[in-house]
């Protein structure tokens, strides 16, 4: 298999061009939490995309919250870098793709956030969905987030 192609992904440089358009997903927070919502990539310009995700989170004890989040993903030649939306911009983690033999396009990256440390990881399938799993850990924080998109037909 070739090192960086995924029929359903192609190339990793054109991942970010393929999450355009409106995906739906299931979050866990293992222990805390889980979340159902909808997260649009809408094209900024010919580089980047804005995510922007809408759900509701179920904590563990029942309580109800409508949530949102923003981020900026930035096209790179084997991956993305993913931006905090914030003026200026922050950078989260920058991902490098690879390909696997079981079908995947995977990449890693670590992220600390004041004493916290947030390992993120995105595998795309061969499916076509997506999942980002983010491992947090430290003085305030711990606990593992997995997010599963589908995309809207």
């Amino acid at each position: 298999m070739n090192g960086t192609v995924i029929d359903s992904w192609g190339d990793a440089s054109d991942v970010v061009t393929r999450l355009a358009g409106a995906w739906s997903f299931d979050r866990v927070i293992e222990g805390q939490a889980s979340m159902q919502g909808l997260a649009t990539f809408a094209p900024l310009d010919a580089e980047c995309l804005a995510y922007r995700e809408q759900g509701r989170l179920t904590l563990q004890n029942g309580t109800e919250l409508e949530t949102e989040r923003e981020y900026v993903f930035r096209k790179r030649d084997r991956g993305f870098d993913v931006f905090f939306k914030e003026t200026p911009p922050r950078l989260f983690h920058a991902i490098e793709l690879a390909a696997s033999d079981g079908g995947v396009l995977s990449g890693s990256a670590g992220h600390l956030c004041n004493l916290d440390h947030y390992q993120s990881t995105y595998t795309f399938r061969g499916d076509g969905g997506f999942v980002i799993r983010h491992i947090v850990s430290g003085p305030r924080k711990d606990y593992v987030m997995i997010t599963t998109y589908t995309r809207m037909r």
